[in-house]
């Protein structure tokens, strides 16, 4: 089960949209629908959770490039939501030289991740062969919510009911709410 929701502030506060990433294929596409929601380009939050596997947070301030942090990169990687977020840029590799050549790979039947030699690693664990260099855990900007709050320490701290424990710094945890 996913959520999504866009927090924009204002100078009344903060305003609660949920919000449908359906039509969103990449990071600017979702770093445009921000945009949209910010009345003269003030903060907007994109908060988007997975329930029990991850959250992630999405700062546009503006024309600035968008900031994130991903609570677990393993976990989003998995989900089409995450895979949005998770950037060559944020894990820390270069375009297309990290990833697999979709290409190369012999698609035999055995891309469920079982190896079709029976060969384990040291660890007794299948080898499937290199990975994708997706780190287990957090990845992004951990400080990306300081100024309103919510410390790098505290960020990195959250689990269950993240974003409501954010708005709740926020101010925001009502109007938030009410889009849930």
């Amino acid at each position: 089960m996913y959520f999504a929701a866009l927090l924009a502030r204002t100078e009344d506060g903060w305003e609660a949209s949920d919000t449908e990433l359906d039509d969103v294929e990449t990071l600017s596409d979702l770093a445009d629908l921000a945009r949209e929601a910010a009345p003269d380009e003030d903060t907007v939050l994109v908060l988007i959770e997975q329930e029990d596997g991850w959250f992630g947070v999405v700062r546009v301030d503006g024309e600035d490039d968008p900031r994130i942090y991903v609570s677990d990169a393993a976990a989003a990687a998995r989900s089409s939501y995450g895979e949005i977020l998770l950037t060559d840029e944020l894990l820390g590799r270069k375009p297309g030289v990290d990833g697999p050549d979709l290409d190369a790979l012999d698609l035999d039947g055995t891309e469920d991740g079982e190896p079709d030699d029976g060969s384990t690693g040291e660890d007794g664990v299948p080898d499937t062969g290199p990975t994708d260099s997706v780190p287990h855990g957090p990845v992004g900007d951990a400080k990306v919510l300081d100024d309103l709050g919510v410390s790098e320490k505290d960020l990195r701290s959250l689990s269950g009911d993240a974003l409501g424990e954010i708005a709740e710094v926020l101010g925001a945890a009502e109007v938030l709410e009410t889009v849930r």
